[in-house]
């Protein structure tokens, strides 16, 4: 799933506190992709990497994919398209 170009309306803007967990800090913008369900029955959530400001959606393309041990959702890393990450 590498590769396409997803908008992400970021509910956890860079800079804020989780609203039940207040120890929880999101140095990144964090979102979901509205319509696209993952395998917890919530829509895919997703990290944005190369943006360094708060914003409230996002456009860009999907250049990694966190699968976490122990949960059966994953998260997806987004970002501007034409950046490039290295591990």
């Amino acid at each position: 799933m590498i590769g396409p170009i997803v908008t992400v309306t970021i509910d956890r803007p860079l800079g804020s506190y989780h609203p039940d967990h207040l120890d929880m800090y999101y140095p990144i913008n964090y979102g979901y992709i509205e319509g696209t369900m993952a395998a917890d029955g919530e829509e895919e959530d997703a990290y944005i990497l190369g943006v360094t400001e708060p914003v409230s959606e996002f456009t860009g393309r999907i250049i990694a994919i966190i699968n976490r041990e122990n949960d059966i959702e994953h998260k997806w890393v987004v970002a501007p398209d034409g950046i490039t990450f290295t591990r």
